[in-house]
């Protein structure tokens, strides 16, 4: 196995840092999303650099970038593209909308109907588009960065659980240190930073880290312990709907792609509990009503606690 596009995962994350500060653990989470090939949610009250964040990674990857502002009269054909009367012509051409991109800001998700939702569903999960019966591919790679507002925010409609189970990680921002604060508005006090990021990585680089990291093991005892934490959250009291075997299998992918950034051909059960909470708690359904993300977050750590760690040597 070769690892040899492993040091473009850390030329993106060195040139997100340049603009996005003090947010290394996030960074290093949306670019294992990006290597996985899955897609991310990031959640957090408006102004702590959600857009800010996805602008920079999209911009450090020479593809083709688009954003949708989500808003409640957002049709889902302003998602997907549609089919137009051309006069000239005669017939019906497609115009394609901006979910034919390789990196897709959706932003303020929760804030378009369920319907325009679920228009987006398809494209995030078969990485395709049907508009009046024809199906077009998108090209790869495809990753969908959705930023949402706390669900108590007004005017918002909650993401369905179908839709929240098809994003590989939910991530919260949280706000910057005191120190990284400053440090925030001394690098804008001139101008945006993200005006002089250049991109340090082609989209066929991207698809070279991605393939790379299919070739990461994983030790069978390790394939055990992620399928036990799922286990557990199945059969714990406060869980109506635990993780599914996608959810697990997503995992496997998460993981591996975290380790290959960190320079490892193995994964470790420490790759493991760091991407619990960001991987698996947005994919349980609380009962009681319980929806609050910090009460699955919180569960999602006991649960983990109560899941034994296995102890190997953890190469092949």
């Amino acid at each position: 196995m070769g690892m040899n596009y492993q040091k473009k995962a850390i030329e993106i994350m060195d040139n997100v840092s340049k603009v996005i500060v003090g947010k290394e653990d996030v960074t290093k989470l949306v670019l294992t999303s990006l290597i996985a090939g899955g897609h991310v949610l990031l959640e957090d009250v408006p102004g702590t650099g959600k857009t800010m964040l996805a602008k920079t990674v999209a911009k450090s990857v020479d593809a083709q970038f688009s954003r949708i502002q989500f808003t409640p009269d957002l049709l889902p054909s302003d998602v997907t593209g549609i089919n137009y009367y051309n006069q000239k012509a005669g017939e019906f051409v497609f115009r394609r909308g901006p979910v034919f991109s390789n990196i897709l800001l959706a932003d303020e998700i929760n804030r378009a109907t369920p319907r325009t939702q679920s228009a987006l569903l398809e494209c995030m999960e078969e990485h395709q588009v049907t508009v009046d019966s024809d199906t077009y591919r998108l090209e790869e790679p495809f990753l969908v960065i959705a930023t949402q507002n706390p669900i108590e925010t007004a005017g918002t409609y909650q993401l369905p659980e179908a839709q929240l189970d098809r994003f590989l990680m939910k991530i919260c921002m949280g706000y910057p240190e005191k120190d990284g604060e400053i440090e925030i508005l001394n690098r804008f006090l001139k101008a945006s930073p993200l005006t002089s990021v250049e991109s340090v990585c082609s989209k066929e680089e991207v698809l070279k880290m991605q393939q790379e990291a299919k070739e990461v093991y994983v030790h069978p005892s390790l394939m055990g312990y992620i399928v036990d934490i799922a286990a557990a959250t199945r059969k714990h009291s406060s869980v109506a709907i635990g993780v599914s075997p996608r959810g697990t299998l997503t995992m496997v992918n998460a993981a591996r792609a975290f380790a290959y950034i960190e320079g490892r051909e193995y994964i470790v059960p420490e790759d493991i509990r760091i991407l619990a909470e960001p991987v698996f708690a947005h994919r349980l359904v609380l009962r009681h009503g319980l929806t609050y993300q910090d009460n699955r977050n919180a569960l999602m750590q006991t649960i983990m606690e109560s899941v034994e760690v296995p102890t190997e040597d953890w190469g092949k």
